[in-house]
């Protein structure tokens, strides 16, 4: 199983060239069972990832282009009336998908991004006074624009915190774009030639959580947590977000083939799953908050 995964990585890695730790944190952010949040300049395969991660865990999905008119009804589904019947008929929306993907999440009006909260937090939606269950697994990927912009709107602080990851790929090197250049006539999603079935991501979800992680582990996420919460210059991060740094921890010990957790694997996932938190107008391409808190913070394990 994990072999396959690898291969899924592998291919992953032929889609999107010169970008080996971004997949690899996005792999980690799917087997955690987290959300995840590219943003970008466009132009920079966002999109492309995106769609790279829902092909290849053969999951179903759907794709949502975010614009200033987009509804919260049109992502969660409406109650139509049918007049042969007489009744209430249920419309699903495209967030009853396994894989929601998000495109340009920020040109949507908050009260439209807002309609996420629920699904991503407990995967589930209420419409007209009735709650439906969303299918397992659900993850939501989304991309945005940075916020300057034109068009774009600030995510609430609320939604970014239930996004785990929030990666930014960057420019590509110079051979990646040479490649890429060369490949200019052909789609990338086509170099995908192996997938995960249901079943199989389920099964590494529940690996992932199996992977044990000792009490002075847990011991240091706590250290790093609580200097956020001591700093008044930052936003302090939340136990969603101690969570979440385990969880992810976890995953990037896992793909990299160990049963327990590392203070290196806290402090690899540590700044794409923080900088978000600790300040919601940050860029992507900046760490420099949550590697403050990764030197302020001693590791004594």
């Amino acid at each position: 199983m994990l072999a396959q995964l690898h291969k899924v990585e592998q291919n992953l890695n032929r889609v999107i060239l010169g970008k080996p730790k971004q997949i690899r944190l996005a792999l980690c952010c799917l087997l955690a069972e987290g959300h995840l949040l590219l943003e970008d300049l466009p132009g920079m395969g966002k999109t492309t990832l995106a769609h790279a991660l829902a092909n290849s865990f053969g999951l179903s999905y759907r794709r949502v282009q975010f614009t200033s008119d987009l509804l919260p009804a049109d992502l969660t589904g409406i109650n139509i009336y049918d007049a042969r019947s007489h009744e209430f008929k249920f419309q699903a929306g495209p967030v009853f998908s396994q894989v929601l993907l998000a495109d340009e999440i920020n040109r949507a009006s908050p009260k439209t991004q807002s309609a996420l909260l629920e699904a991503m937090e407990e995967k589930q939606v209420s419409i007209d006074g009735e709650t439906r269950a969303l299918p397992k697994p659900f993850f939501v990927i989304a991309t945005q624009n940075p916020l300057f912009h034109t068009g774009t709107s600030a995510l609430p602080e609320s939604q970014l915190d239930r996004f785990m990851f929030r990666l930014s790929l960057g420019f590509p090197d110079h051979a990646s774009e040479h490649q890429l250049l060369k490949q200019e006539n052909t789609s990338p999603l086509n170099l995908l030639t192996e997938q995960l079935s249901v079943e199989q991501v389920r099964l590494l979800q529940q690996q992932v959580n199996a992977v044990s992680a000792a009490d002075p582990l847990i011991d240091y996420l706590l250290a790093l947590v609580t200097t956020s919460r001591q700093r008044s210059d930052l936003h302090p991060l939340s136990p969603r977000a101690s969570k979440a740094i385990l969880r992810a921890a976890k995953a990037f010990a896992f793909i990299n083939e160990r049963s327990f957790v590392s203070a290196d694997d806290i402090q690899q996932v540590f700044p794409y799953i923080a900088e978000h938190r600790l300040n919601p107008s940050s860029d992507a391409r900046e760490l420099v908050l949550s590697q403050q808190l990764l030197q302020q913070t001693p590791c004594l394990i």
